[in-house]
């Protein structure tokens, strides 16, 4: 759904191309992806606590391992509320027929 909404904004390859790399890489490197955020300083963790990413890796995570980061019943609430939230600006983009053609 994060895609779609990317692409309804993108007007040219250029835009597509720069939410992945400037938004969505950085979050996946400080999302403690190659690492546990246990080893980071204290307000470093703080900060990956509000990484949507960490969610979602710590949730798969708990899947495989049965360990995780943060609680699995957290993982899931962030992930649901973030797919939510996409869904609802996809729906809103869809119906005011931004950037749609007539």
């Amino acid at each position: 759904l994060f895609g779609f909404i990317i692409g309804i904004w993108a007007t040219n390859w250029e835009k597509l191309n720069l939410i992945p790399l400037v938004v969505i890489t950085p979050l996946i490197f400080l999302g403690g992806t190659f690492y546990s955020i246990s080893m980071l300083p204290p307000i470093w963790q703080l900060i990956s606590k509000m990484n949507p990413v960490l969610y979602l890796i710590s949730g798969f995570r708990w899947c495989f391992f049965g360990e995780s980061e943060v609680q699995i019943f957290t993982s899931v609430i962030s992930v649901l509320t973030f797919t939510i939230a996409c869904f609802v600006m996809a729906m809103i983009l869809l119906e005011k027929g931004y950037k749609l053609r007539d």
